[in-house]
């Protein structure tokens, strides 16, 4: 199926915004790049999770017994690089020669939005899919009127949970997905928020800060209905441009919010077109290092590590 481009003779040269979601998760989490890879074998860097231990306390003044030695270990949670997405595009002597004003905005920018929106679905799938102690889960039931502060009392529950895991205070955030971010906003403690004031996606995207969090709304990468609260070290994503290959007649590296990206170009003679492609290298993983739970209170998948670092919001829409 032959491209389709927009010629000048049809629309106005003014340029319009490209319909996108703003990428917002990979600013939210430890990310880890080409130095961290390279020479790792297969493709995994495990990140390690530094140990914890209790101190003791020894008898005064008598030495009748002996101090206990503990013994130390580090765990670690491995983050491996096993996702190549990419958009290719051919394009025609014809297109090139006659309906293309813009190679910039007409074909690289689009095959730009599409792999970087991929990259962030592999965030979002590892936050979503991350194994949350369901003990530990906060319920946020959305009030018809918006009336009080259940949003406000659920962040309360969640700062405590991961005060009792010595999360750290700094570097918290919640991250809503846009039906939560809706019944946020509904409620009279956030309906009045101090404008960012920058264009940056992620300051665009701060709705406010409460009980030590820094909130997000417009994470459109997550499910509508899906929202967490996490320190930053709760997920790692991992990120690599490839090499422009020397075969390439043309390429580069890029970064497009926060994403590393390769583009190159070549000329397929037997078919009298260009190649288009833009790809990246990626991972994603939740750092699990909270206690051994039964997930599905089944036992079917036996105890599993938890994500201490960050908490589940269980959602309740308004009746």
């Amino acid at each position: 199926m032959p491209n389709t481009f927009l010629k000048p003779e049809t629309i106005s040269r003014t340029a319009l915004g490209l319909l996108r979601r703003e990428l917002i998760l990979p600013r939210l989490v430890t990310r880890l790049g080409i130095e961290d890879f390279r020479g790792a074998k297969n493709d995994t860097v495990n990140v390690r999770v530094p140990a914890r231990l209790t101190a003791r306390e020894y008898e005064w003044r008598t030495r009748t017994n002996p101090i206990v030695l503990d013994d130390i270990s580090e765990t670690s949670v491995p983050v491996v690089l096993d996702s190549h997405p990419y958009s290719a595009i051919a394009i025609t002597d014809e297109e090139l020669t006659l309906d293309i004003a813009d190679f910039g905005v007409q074909v690289l920018n689009p095959q730009v939005l599409a792999v970087a929106e991929e990259l962030e679905a592999l965030v979002a799938a590892a936050i979503e899919g991350a194994p949350y102690d369901p003990s530990k889960v906060v319920d946020y039931t959305e009030t018809a009127d918006g009336a009080g502060a259940a949003f406000y009392k659920a962040l309360v529950d969640a700062r405590k949970i991961l005060n009792d895991a010595h999360v750290p205070a700094e570097g918290r955030f919640v991250a809503l997905g846009s039906t939560v971010e809706a019944a946020v906003l509904k409620e009279d403690a956030f309906r009045k928020v101090n404008e960012a004031g920058s264009s940056d996606a992620l300051r665009e995207a701060v709705i406010g800060r409460a009980a030590g969090f820094t909130i997000i709304g417009n994470v459109q990468g997550l499910s509508p209905d899906f929202a967490v609260a996490a320190h930053r070290s709760a997920f790692a994503f991992a990120n690599v441009a490839p090499e422009v290959p020397d075969g390439a007649t043309a390429g580069g590296g890029m970064v497009f919010d926060g994403f590393a990206l390769r583009w190159i170009r070549d000329y397929d003679p037997s078919y009298l077109r260009d190649r288009s492609v833009v790809s990246s290298f990626a991972g994603a993983a939740s750092v699990n290092d909270g206690p051994d739970v039964d997930i599905d209170g089944a036992g079917a998948g036996g105890l599993v590590p938890t994500n201490r670092r960050a908490v589940k919001f269980n959602f309740t829409p308004a009746a």
